[in-house]
């Protein structure tokens, strides 16, 4: 079945596949094709998001298994409607209790000699033989000594216990003496603080219960895909969206594996991050990116950046820097040398083993700078292929940056340079050159989206996944014309999206964030106000800068939820606190500056004054961001909630249960005739009315729905037509056009004739010169939906 949009669904034990399958009614009236499931195999019992697969040959119990998958696929079927699900090809859950992973189990009962012991990446030479468990409370001998570690059964096998987690004994080396059975197994149990020398297999990103799968292996790549292609051939699952494809040695070669055993006309997606004006490389097997570089043309199209002098002055008088870029290399550098050692750990030890000669203590200052000073994902270097001139190029950049930072260690990160093109021979070298990119990865996200962005407050709605916080100086609507060219050219079925699980604040919050920056006047007020009491309170201006952001884009918030949010961005900016030993009494000041701004009073009073005083500009943010989304080239996905008003911040907050009772009887409003008189109904008409547009009329937005941008006498009113019979006109700076007076006698330049506004019913005729008043256009809303007859 065609694609024409598609709808994303958390799934856990509480949403499970038959809530599912009460929702598709709804979801089909909505406009959509395809419902988009997170993970639905086998992962930790309670998991709300299931990315921890634990076993790849069933589909969660949690979520109803396969007879409930089967009736989900049955009831959208009956209404037309495919499925698409996440795949989680990267990784699998290292956690208690460890039998339930049983490829992992095999390997720590039977070591280098376990059958599935070339499932995990493990790095055996640097453990001595054993895989490296950092998992203990306290160093090993006074967990022995407090008796935390004893010998059990399970299943009437001898195993090893500590607390809830569970380990096999090698058989023969089974004994009443607790110290004794440890030193002779596959395993090497360690305090978590000695991870750094302990830990030796790869995971994701940081989290040491996610350990990394060699999907590279045909017949790990069979065993784990073999449930997901046999649901594909069944007709059940009509697509893949690909988690975190970085990760994998060989993402080319994964997605053409994939594409090949995948059923004919399988849709596939990649969650890819492209950074500034990469783009995604065309001979991917798949059909685009999950959306996030859809999400920063949109993004970059609506900011005004009329605003910029007095939003930099702002972040000036609060002691930020300007230069993001130098924050970037600053965390950068931090998450590699206190987040990745053990990564940085390896990438050394196959240096130093394919460059025997090499001084040890240079190799590895040379190995962090080479990873501080990548500035993409990836190189796409493909092991056992000629290197191609995108991935030399950067590979260039990387040392270049990694010189220019570092002269004195030029001849190391020659030699290290040289092993990334990966071809020497040398299995070390070509080693070196897969994990050197497998780790740029971990760097660019801890770094940049999890430590800077929690950082740097100038703007926070810039500071999104795939996002770009120095775009307000440049942004303009050319980036969303560029970017929509080449969509349309190269990736027509590729996904837009303007939220999804992994975004730091939906695509409402952001939005309200905008509109509020698009006054200064009431910007510095806020900011000046905060700042003051961040003295009085005790708390660094910076963090109260991204707290009076917080709450003027999230609304007025439940304290539990503001609290979560915020203790989350003050650990991850790794300042005044963090995850682990962190300053409890700082927090406590964070969260009662946060409860004060809730509460009666001035500062109260001026952020609740903003959501009135900007009730327009947020309109025709909130609105205009949405239809841009659903309209431009690419297949819209709309996440769980947000085709209504949803204001959200980072996970778990934007995972809250959704009101599909409330929805399904405010579109039965709307579609009986009753009128969109909230911002949260009028969302939900441009959401509905867009969507059913593209399903009504699929010939206009897909590959041979030319896309032309929208030619305007006014740099507020953007869009652009599709096939010379849809046309998206949004509003944009809608806080300065207010200020000038409004549109007056600006033009918008449309093919001839009759034009009908599929949020209004009004009907607007065009002319033989082509020529509208945009003001006729936007009678109504801010934005207008036109299609011609």
């Amino acid at each position: 079945m065609t694609v024409t949009a598609t709808y994303r669904l958390q799934m856990h034990h509480e949403f499970t596949f038959d809530d599912a399958a009460a929702r598709v009614p709804y979801l089909a009236d909505l406009g959509i094709s395809h419902l988009y499931l997170s993970p639905i195999l086998r992962a930790v019992t309670g998991s709300q998001h299931g990315y921890d697969v634990q076993d790849h040959s069933e589909l969660s119990q949690d979520l109803g298994g396969l007879e409930g998958f089967e009736r989900l696929a049955a009831a959208a079927h009956e209404h037309g409607l495919g499925i698409v699900v996440d795949v989680v090809p990267n990784h699998m859950a290292l956690v208690a209790p460890e039998h339930l992973n049983r490829p992992l189990w095999q390997v720590l009962k039977d070591g280098r000699d376990a059958t599935t012991a070339h499932w995990f990446d493990i790095d055996w030479k640097s453990g001595g033989g054993r895989l490296g468990l950092p998992i203990l409370g306290d160093t090993l001998v006074n967990t022995l000594q407090a008796g935390d570690i004893t010998v059990d059964e399970l299943d009437g096998e001898p195993v090893i216990r500590y607390f809830e987690h569970v380990f096999p004994i090698a058989v023969g080396t089974e004994s009443n003496d607790v110290e004794a059975v440890l030193a002779r197994q596959h395993y090497q149990l360690a305090s978590w603080r000695q991870k750094e020398s302990i830990l030796n297999y790869r995971r994701f990103f940081d989290v040491d219960e996610l350990i990394a799968v060699r999907v590279e292996e045909d017949d790990v790549f069979d065993e784990t895909h073999r449930l997901l292609l046999d649901l594909n051939h069944r007709g059940l699952i009509d697509g893949f969206r690909i988690d975190h494809p970085d990760g994998l040695a060989d993402p080319a070669g994964y997605l053409d594996r994939l594409r090949t055993q995948s059923r004919e006309d399988t849709i596939i997606w990649v969650e890819k991050i492209l950074e500034g004006h990469e783009r995604l490389p065309r001979d991917w097997a798949c059909d685009g990116t999950t959306g996030y570089d859809a999400m920063l043309a949109v993004q970059t199209a609506l900011v005004d950046p009329a605003s910029e002098p007095e939003l930099t002055a702002q972040w000036e008088a609060c002691g930020g820097r300007i230069d993001v870029e130098r924050d970037v290399t600053k965390a950068k550098r931090q998450v590699v040398e206190e987040l990745l050692g053990p990564e940085v750990e390896r990438l050394v030890r196959r240096a130093r083993e394919a460059l025997p000669d090499a001084d040890a203590t240079r190799l590895q200052l040379a190995v962090v700078e080479l990873l501080v000073a990548g500035e993409v994902y990836r190189a796409y270097i493909q092991p056992d292929q000629r290197l191609s001139p995108l991935a030399r190029r950067r590979l260039q950049e990387a040392y270049d940056g990694a010189v220019a930072a570092r002269p004195d260690l030029e001849p190391e990160l020659a030699q290290l340079h040289e092993l990334a093109t990966a071809e020497e021979a040398d299995a070390n070298a070509v080693d070196f050159a897969v994990r050197l990119q497998q780790t740029w990865g971990p760097v660019m996200a801890k770094g940049i989206e999890d430590t800077t962005f929690y950082r740097w407050h100038r703007l926070i709605a810039l500071n999104e996944v795939g996002g770009d916080p120095g775009a307000l100086e440049t942004a303009s609507p050319a980036a969303l014309h560029e970017w929509a060219l080449h969509q349309r050219r190269y990736w027509p079925r590729g996904m837009t999206t303007l939220s999804t699980h992994d975004t730091k604040r939906s695509e409402d919050t952001r939005a309200f964030i905008l509109a509020i920056a698009g006054d200064p006047v009431a910007w510095k007020e806020l900011s000046m106000r905060f700042r003051s009491a961040a003295t009085e309170l005790g708390i660094d201006k910076p963090t109260a800068h991204l707290i009076w952001q917080t709450i003027a884009g999230v609304g007025l918030i439940d304290p539990e939820r503001l609290h979560g949010y915020l203790l989350k961005a003050v650990r991850e900016a790794k300042q005044h606190t963090a995850w682990v030993d962190g300053d409890e009494a700082y927090e406590a000041r964070v969260l009662e500056f946060a409860d004060k701004a809730l509460q009666a009073g001035e500062r109260h009073d001026a952020l609740v004054s903003l959501w009135g005083s900007h009730a327009e500009p947020i309109r025709a943010l909130v609105l205009g961001a949405k239809l841009l989304q659903l309209t431009m080239p690419g297949v819209p996905d709309v996440y769980q909630g947000c085709e209504t008003v949803n204001q959200s911040l980072v996970d778990p907050d934007n995972r809250r249960p959704v009101d599909y009772d409330g929805l399904q009887h405010s579109l039965a409003r709307l579609d009986a005739g009753e009128p969109a008189d909230t911002l949260a109904a009028e969302k939900l008409l441009v959401s509905s009315a867009a969507l059913r547009l593209r399903r009504e009329r699929p010939e206009a937005f897909d590959v041979a729905g030319l896309y032309v941008p929208l030619t305007t006498t006014t740099e507020h009113a953007i869009g652009f037509i599709r096939a010379a019979s849809v046309a998206t006109v949004v509003t944009r700076a809608p806080h300065r056009l207010a200020r000038e007076g409004g549109f007056g006698d600006a033009r918008v330049v449309l093919p001839t004739g009759t034009w009908t506004d599929r949020l209004t019913g009004r009907q607007v005729q065009v002319p033989a010169t082509g020529e509208v008043l945009v003001a006729d256009v936007l009678t109504e809303r801010p934005v207008a939906l036109l299609v011609r007859a």
